[in-house]
């Protein structure tokens, strides 16, 4: 439990509401009702193993504090989660309805858990060790099999070390789930090409032999996409989307959309993933501490690239 006042209420709410959720105790040394609840929560920060945070902030000494969250009466307790209030109650409630509240915005101990592997992996990852992060990625989904990002980044680096059944395997729950996210579809497309030139006699051809075909024939959509598909698996995202563009500009519905579907699934793998919780898209933090990361997004090369390419597509679909 920490004291909580105007000068490190930026650092100990804010910042930390985007690590841990932050519950923000509003009390007065007066307040009857207070001095129950207090201890209750205490008793719930302990046993929550730091799956929250909880900070006391004295009404009557931080009354602009207290104005900026609308306190009309105490105690009342806000959950800051990402910067924000996210849900609170008011009064001395009993210790089994705070464990209800907790219940409904708190990480659960596994979820926290697999999350912690999942960010070991990319530290692993980033050391130059695959394999050893293939292994944490798949602690972490063992863990929690509801965690997107870990299922994505795990199927990512299975296709990147050529384990192309166990990546099938892997990517199968989230296929089925209703409606499906955009990048689980982007792996698909990726592994159907990666089918495409282990399977198909044209995945051995030379780029010049569809070229040849296509120079006598600029409708032949199957030579085209046949080469986009060598070109993505071979790295070539560009030339790839080229390709496909040539396609799409030509017949939009052509092969059931596939050229269009391929290209939005480049275009999801090449984009830069996000940044860390902790800034906004203003510029500023949540405090409003001006910041050089939407700069430093705009000049991202990768980022230009994909909303050039974004920009292609709109085009030749308009």
């Amino acid at each position: 439990m920490i004291n909580v006042t105007i000068e490190n209420f930026e650092a100990e709410v804010v910042a930390a509401s985007h690590q841990v959720p932050v519950l923000v105790d509003f009390w007065a040394p007066w307040c009857g009702p207070c001095k129950v609840i207090g201890p209750l929560l205490e008793k719930m920060e302990e046993a929550y193993e730091g799956r929250f945070k909880l900070v006391k902030i004295d009404s009557d000494q931080e009354q602009e504090l207290s104005q900026a969250f609308g306190i009309r009466s105490i105690p009342t307790c806000v959950l800051m989660i990402s910067g924000k209030p996210a849900d609170g109650f008011m009064g001395a409630v009993p210790e089994g309805q705070i464990r209800t509240f907790l219940d409904k915005h708190v990480p659960a101990a596994d979820a926290l858990e697999a999350q912690e592997d999942a960010d070991d992996a990319q530290a692993l990852l980033a050391a130059g060790d695959p394999q050893a992060a293939l292994h944490k990625l798949h602690e972490a989904l063992s863990i929690n099999p509801g965690n997107d990002d870990a299922r994505f980044d795990y199927v990512k680096l299975l296709i990147q070390n050529n384990m192309l059944e166990d990546a099938e395997a892997a990517l199968a729950p989230a296929l089925a789930e209703i409606p499906r996210q955009l990048r689980f579809d982007a792996l698909l497309h990726f592994l159907d090409a990666i089918k495409f030139v282990t399977t198909d006699a044209r995945g051995g051809w030379k780029l010049e032999q569809f070229d040849a075909l296509i120079a006598a024939n600029k409708r032949d959509f199957d030579a085209r996409l046949a080469k986009a598909r060598l070109l993505m698996v071979a790295g070539e995202w560009t030339a790839s989307m080229d390709e496909l563009l040539e396609i799409i500009m030509r017949d939009k519905a052509w092969g059931e959309a596939v050229p269009r579907k391929t290209y939005v699934a480049i275009l999801e793998l090449l984009t830069p993933p996000k940044p860390k919780a902790g800034m906004q898209d203003t510029g500023k933090t949540a405090g409003g501490i001006e910041i050089a990361g939407k700069v430093v997004a705009e000049q991202d090369p990768q980022a230009q690239l994909v909303a050039a390419y974004r920009r292609k597509l709109s085009m030749a679909l308009n």
